[in-house]
């Protein structure tokens, strides 16, 4: 509806777009942000969309990025370790850095 001056008024908050539900989205939904994700999942890469992944447990392989930047590249995108873990080369018995694996530990 036009104001004052003839223009139109838009809404002050644009609204979600009609493919992204109301609810947080569970494993597997679409997503644009982690915000829009039910409570233990992050908004990743999946292919060419984003879809709610399960943030890493202790144990589970993550990426560790060596230059800012280049978590954008990926095609599959994982999610960061849980509150408490850090992403870090995973200790083998045998030769010193036999293996570039990274898993979430304890700090």
């Amino acid at each position: 509806e036009p104001d004052e001056l003839g223009t139109e008024v838009l809404p002050r908050r644009t609204p979600a777009p009609a493919w992204l539900p109301a609810a947080k989205g569970e494993e597997g939904d679409f997503c644009l942000r982690s915000s829009d994700c039910a409570a233990g999942l992050c908004c990743a890469r999946h292919f060419w969309s984003k879809i709610c992944k399960p943030v890493l447990r202790e144990g589970q392989v993550c990426t560790r990025h060596r230059r800012k930047g280049t978590h954008g590249l990926e095609i599959f995108q994982r999610c960061q370790c849980a509150e408490g873990l850090a992403c870090r080369l995973q200790r083998e018995h045998g030769p010193a850095d036999a293996s570039r694996l990274h898993t979430c530990q304890r700090h």
